[in-house]
């Protein structure tokens, strides 16, 4: 009989090597991954050793601009390293769930799958299904933890390792690791420190987990938080807001979707900026020329509390240029209004 997820979970043979399942996707996966390749000889994380009977991914979808067929992060490391992969879609298909049933798995390890377990494959593996979240949970459960915490200001973030529940991110803590980030730190580089402590925390984590030694702590509901998947309007500045708010949603959105404006009415993207003290005159929106040498550069646009620097801006059409050189093939843009 399986065991539900809040039923005692099935002890191991440590003469046996434990079958492991793993569902993972981008970049952010692949550190774990690697970590349990790494670790799978008899002994380093269980006695028997480490099985992985299976990597489940998204199927392959085109991308770039020739919309060729790509394969995920995931799945290009799994093939490296001759494992083998499944692409089965939504787990929630009969099919899919008999195809992971097959593989009677111990333990199964997710790293932004991008789905939600549902109850049968919880209820699957004899050890249960943990989880590999970048935050500290409870805050920023859900798909862009990295992302809101950058916007939001935090000072600190961290991974968490999490036994899988049947909400979203809501199950026990295992194990977490907290981390300062950085005051410019993109959430392209905040989220590839994290995929490295979450991998290092990950195998740290599982030999208590296995043995069933390990302790878990329920979340404190009362301080959770919830992010959704971004879209591409979230990237969008303001310039009614303050600069360093807006200062926060250019690093949050680096490197996708990306912070932009418009400059009469064509796309103007920032790539990177800074607060300043405002200098220049005009409503939120308007560009102005800083005072020479100033470390950020000549280009700034007022806010609706002081002023962003323009560092690196791009045109539609063109290539990323600092300001500096942007405004030379455009010098319009030092008296610009953008966000029209």
């Amino acid at each position: 009989m399986r065991q539900s997820p809040s039923t005692p979970l099935t002890s191991l043979d440590p003469a046996k090597p434990a079958r492991v399942v793993f569902m993972g996707t981008p970049d952010f996966a692949v550190p774990s991954l690697r970590a349990l390749v790494a670790a799978t000889a008899p002994g380093v994380i269980w006695p028997g050793g480490v099985d992985i009977v299976g990597v489940i991914t998204r199927p392959d979808r085109p991308a770039g601009r020739g919309r060729q067929v790509a394969h995920s992060p995931v799945k290009q490391f799994a093939l490296s390293a001759a494992l083998p992969v499944y692409q089965p879609g939504s787990l929630r298909r009969p099919e899919a769930q008999r195809q992971l049933e097959a593989l009677t798995p111990n333990l199964i390890v997710v790293a932004a799958f991008g789905q939600i377990l549902p109850p049968e494959i919880l209820r699957l593996p004899t050890r249960g299904c943990l989880n590999v979240h970048a935050s500290l949970l409870p805050r920023w459960r859900g798909a862009s933890p990295v992302a809101a915490a950058i916007r939001a200001g935090d000072t600190e973030t961290g991974v968490t390792i999490m036994a899988m529940d049947e909400g979203l991110d809501t199950g026990a803590i295992i194990a977490a690791r907290a981390t300062p980030i950085g005051p410019e730190e993109t959430a392209g580089a905040l989220t590839s420190r994290l995929a490295e402590l979450g991998a290092s925390l990950l195998v740290a984590t599982l030999p208590a987990w296995l043995e069933g030694s390990a302790r878990l702590t329920p979340q404190d509901e009362s301080r959770a938080t919830l992010t959704r998947p971004l879209r591409k309007e979230d990237g969008r500045l303001d310039w009614t807001r303050s600069a360093d708010e807006l200062s926060r949603v250019v690093r949050a959105m680096t490197p996708w979707p990306g912070a932009f404006t418009t400059w009469n009415g064509k796309l103007l993207k920032v790539l990177e900026a800074a607060p300043i003290p405002r200098t220049g005159g005009g409503a939120p929106g308007a560009c102005y020329l800083t005072p020479p040498g100033t470390p950020d550069g000549p280009l700034a646009c007022v806010c609706g509390e002081g002023a962003l620097a323009l560092r690196v801006i791009q045109l539609e059409g063109k290539r990323a240029l600092t300001s500096a050189d942007a405004l030379r093939g455009h010098p319009g843009l030092s008296a610009a209004i953008l966000g029209q």
